[in-house]
This record gives structure tokens, C-alpha cells and sequence, in this order.
């Protein structure tokens, strides 16, 4: 009898997407077992007024599938590794994390041409606080507007709210086939993405040795040096959505470089450092580079941005 792999998938578009990617990858290596979507509303899903670090930031988009996960009525969970927090619970592993989509963010604007060309004061959509701070680095004078959704809705709230533009993950948009007009790729180096953005994370049970040696097939090396350096740097600095954190990881010429900021939502402030190192080492190097942020004032500067976070939450 044939074993059916039940998948978890958040209940969104985009998440169907991305857990049918796998299933192809897996269908592609293991044909002789059947896959079985299993949709899933988690709080992130259901609570769409507030910014996600007024609700509680990591976690909101993954909790209640891990807990289908653990409880067996799902036997592997689908996830953007950017949703999932630096702590993995107990009895759950990262299977596999495939090949990387496009990380950066994307600026789309309704109705100007670039950054530069928007009016002072114009407005953009986000609930960010990592892109608050680095859009505001580059134009101080800007509006932020808290922005929640797929990215249809955004789009759509772009347009009826009158926004002057959005800011969205390139990922997303390409699995979704979407090529919008006024859009702008947000180079790297000067906006750097959230840890882990445009990977897919493939969550297992520790003990379903079966499933993990099936993963192995889907795995993409790099991608999963990298991510891991990042999620490294960011469980090092306990970092979540309450202040603005980012880190991106790419191998070059056979080492890990890592790129870090943390900052202030105002945009005011941004400590930015880079490590570079053994590919394999990407656990030392992302504690490495957290260290050499705090040197600087980082978990002083979190801990400040938290604390605004939270006392506008209570006004």
C-alpha cells in the first residue's frame, strides 16, 4: 500500500504555490507515493489590521502547523524560512530547504518611475520594520503606512488606499507569475533581505527517518549553507519583527559571506557588518557576526527599538 504524504500548507495562494514546487521535486524523485495537500489558517492569517510585531511576530505564520506536525496529522510542513523563528520546537527538524528564489525585496510604485522621482512625503506600504528602516535610509521624508495581506491584496490596497508605492518580496511575485509595472528590484547591498527570504523550509518530525532520507533528493547545498549562517546571526541576536533585523548569506568562491544590519525604525541608524569564512562554518559565522554588531551597540539598539514597538502598542 502505497504511503500518502500529507503536506501542510498555510490556506493562501502563494502557499499553495510553494508547496506544490515541492511536491513536483518529490513526485520527481519518489513517484510511487501520493501527496496530499493539507490546508491550514494560521493567527497570522486571521489577524490582518495589525503589523505582525504587534501580534507577535515570528511564529504567527507557522505555530499551527507545527502543532498539526507534531500531533501527526500532517507528516511535512511547507514554509518560507523568513516566517520561521530561530528555534525549531524540539521533536521538529528543517528536512530540506531547495534551491533559493529570488531574495530581494521589491519597490513597486502606482504611478512615479523610481525612488528618487517620488514627492516628498509620498506615501508606502509596509509592515516591515526591516524595510521601514532601510527605505527611510534613503529618503527620511517619507510616509510609512502598516500594510498586511497576500500580494493581491497589497496590490489592490496600493490602488484604493491611493499608496504611493508598496514593498514586496521578488520571491513571491515570481512564483505567483506576477510582472508589475513601476517595479524596481532593490539592490542588495543597500537593502538587505530578512533572514532566510525566498527559501522554502521543509519541516519534519525528527524521528520519520523515511521522510528525511526522501528530502535529501530536494536539497540544495548553498542555499542551505547560507540560510542556516543566517538563521545563526539572527537566534544569536534573539532577533524577531519588533525591530528592524536583517541578514543575507550567499556562497562565493567556495566561502560564506554574510551581510547583517540592525537598525533603527526611524532610519536614522544602521550598523551594518559582513563576515566571511568556511562555507561549512555558517553557525560560527553568523554568531560571529552578531558578535561584531553588538560590539557596536546592536543589543542596545534592539532592545530600544522593542521598547518603542511595545509602548505603541499600548497609546
Amino acid at each position: 500500500m502505497k504511503r500518502v504524504i500529507n503536506i501542510g500548507s498555510r490556506d493562501s495562494r502563494l502557499a499553495l504555490i510553494q508547496s506544490d514546487i515541492i511536491i513536483e521535486a518529490l513526485k520527481t524523485n519518489y513517484p510511487e507515493y501520493d501527496y496530499k495537500i493539507v490546508k491550514i489558517k494560521t493567527k497570522g492569517d486571521k489577524i490582518l489590521n495589525k503589523t505582525l510585531s504587534k501580534v507577535g511576530g515570528k511564529g504567527l505564520f507557522v505555530k499551527e502547523i507545527q502543532q498539526a506536525l507534531l500531533s501527526k496529522e500532517i507528516d511535512l510542513a511547507v514554509h518560507s524560512m523568513k516566517d520561521l523563528p530561530g528555534e525549531t520546537p524540539k521533536n521538529l527538524v528543517i528536512g530540506a530547504i531547495p534551491k533559493r528564489e529570488d531574495p530581494r525585496d521589491v519597490l513597486i510604485l502606482r504611478k512615479e518611475k523610481s525612488l528618487q522621482n517620488l514627492p516628498k512625503g509620498a506615501l508606502i506600504g509596509s509592515s516591515s520594520l526591516r524595510r521601514q528602516s532601510q527605505i527611510l535610509k534613503q529618503r527620511r521624508d517619507l510616509r510609512i503606512k502598516g500594510i498586511r495581506g497576500n500580494v493581491q491584496t497589497r496590490l489592490r490596497k496600493m490602488e484604493e488606499e491611493e499608496m504611493d508605492g508598496i514593498i514586496l518580496a521578488a520571491a513571491g511575485l515570481n512564483r505567483l507569475g506576477l510582472t508589475v509595472e513601476n517595479s524596481t528590484h532593490l539592490n542588495i547591498e543597500d537593502f538587505i533581505p530578512a533572514v532566510g527570504q525566498g527559501a522554502l523550509g521543509c519541516e519534519i518530525r525528527r524521528d520519520d527517518h523515511e521522510l528525511k532520507d526522501m528530502l535529501k533528493a530536494i536539497e540544495d547545498i548553498p542555499t542551505t549553507l547560507a540560510v542556516l549562517g543566517e538563521r545563526s546571526f539572527l537566534k544569536a541576536l534573539d532577533g524577531g519583527c519588533h525591530a528592524p533585523i536583517a541578514c543575507y548569506g550567499s556562497i562565493q568562491n567556495g566561502e560564506l559571506h554574510l551581510s547583517g544590519m540592525v537598525g533603527k525604525a526611524s532610519g536614522e541608524l544602521h550598523l551594518i557588518e559582513s563576515i566571511s569564512g568556511p562555507m561549512e562554518e555558517g553557525a560560527r559565522l553568523g554568531k560571529e557576526l552578531a558578535k561584531a554588531l553588538e560590539a557596536r551597540g546592536a543589543r542596545e539598539l534592539l532592545k530600544r527599538e522593542e521598547e518603542k514597538e511595545h509602548a505603541s502598542d499600548r497609546m
